[in-house]
């Protein structure tokens, strides 16, 4: 068979793409706990958390928070910081700021009914076109296309074009893959459009990988323009900058505490998040720091040093935190894990082996303790 030509694909090529697609998806997907499941609440919460993110990260959260969220009225009512304190660890805090608006927004205005189709699910708070396509098909099999950067790599690929940031590159993608999603009046099984989109983004989260990919596993390769030779443009610069926080516990009765700070509801980014406190680099000139991690957030490179004093703590470090004395709280090691703590601040408390006692079992208890350290 002749392989796909950069002006795209043909009725051809869509049959057997979406034949040996389906057959390879059915032999090598992944076993996830978000597939196979019957309720489009949780399809929601796992294309939310899956932005941007590795499945392992969302792994290690998605079952917790359906376990403190079940339904889509539960997490409606829950407040925000609990929210928060469940996706500590995401990152990209608005996907979850978004996700309960949306969800609130379902209850008050929708009797809690999901819309089952596109264009009804993009008028919720936050549902963008990957959002609302994913749901729809999974959730629903509506015959959409989904296209996230999986997606894209595949079928830029397959069709040898050159990537494009333009309007007619998108377009083109949007075409490509339109043309790939099953209609239901041919599918074979109950979600044929749903498995397909699975399969794509499988397909390039797995095989056809940005660097090195996978082609003598790929079930498209004799389609396939480039056999994996496609060049991706360049990603921007990547800047970087030095950090210095205060490492500051003190004991309570039994229990170890750590200063935190709460990030401004008007920050850029992730406002109301707990982390530690900054420090000025002027303030830890002549200091040694007791750790240096490195931290990525978008296009930045951090790389930050940690400071702490011997015995009760310094009080010139402590003076020198440029952050409002309400901003600061002190909060039991014990509860760490339930806080709304940012990427960083989870990671240097891992670190120092302060993140290791175990939280409370229930979602009850658990919603209790966090509300508890947040008024403290």
């Amino acid at each position: 068979m002749d392989v796909v030509g950069k002006d795209g694909l043909d009725s051809t090529h869509v049959l057997a793409f979406r034949r040996k697609l389906t057959h390879w998806y059915r032999e090598h997907a992944r076993e996830l706990p978000w597939r196979g499941v019957h309720d489009p609440y949780k399809t929601w919460v796992s294309e939310v958390m899956l932005q941007q993110t590795r499945v392992a990260a969302v792994l290690e959260h998605y079952d917790r928070f359906l376990k403190l969220f079940p339904t889509i009225i539960a997490l409606a009512l829950a407040p925000e910081d609990e929210v928060l304190a469940a996706w500590s660890g995401l990152g990209y805090y608005r996907r979850a700021r978004m996700l309960h608006k949306a969800a609130q927004f379902v209850v008050k205005e929708l009797a809690g009914k999901i819309p089952g189709q596109s264009d009804e699910l993009r008028k919720l708070p936050g549902v963008g076109e990957y959002t609302c396509a994913a749901i729809a098909s999974i959730a629903f099999g509506e015959s959409i296309a989904v296209v996230d950067g999986n997606v894209e790599r595949v079928l830029l690929r397959v069709t040898g074009r050159a990537e494009e940031a333009t309007a007619a590159g998108k377009a083109f993608i949007r075409v490509q893959a339109g043309l790939l999603v099953p209609h239901k009046r041919v599918a074979h099984h109950s979600n044929a459009a749903g498995d397909h989109n699975q399969g794509m983004m499988e397909l390039g989260a797995t095989v056809c990988l940005p660097r090195g990919p996978l082609c003598l596993g790929c079930p498209v390769y004799d389609l396939c323009a480039t056999k994996g030779e496609h060049v991706t443009a360049p990603k921007g610069k990547q800047r970087s900058q030095t950090v210095a926080y205060l490492l500051e516990t003190r004991k309570d009765g039994a229990r170890t505490e750590v200063l935190l700070e709460r990030r401004g509801d008007e920050s850029s980014l992730m406002p109301g998040m707990l982390e530690l406190p900054m420090l000025p680099l002027d303030a830890v000139e002549e200091r040694e720091p007791i750790l240096r991690v490195r931290h990525s957030i978008t296009n930045t490179n951090y790389y930050v040093e940690i400071y702490t004093a011997p015995g009760m703590g310094d009080k010139k470090l402590r003076a020198a935190i440029p952050a409002a004395r309400e901003t600061l709280s002190w909060a039991g090691v014990g509860r760490l894990k339930e806080l709304p703590l940012t990427g960083l601040a989870r990671k240097v408390l891992m670190r120092m082996d302060l993140m290791g006692v175990a939280g409370p079992e229930s979602p009850e208890m658990m919603r209790d303790e966090v509300r508890k350290a947040l008024r403290e």
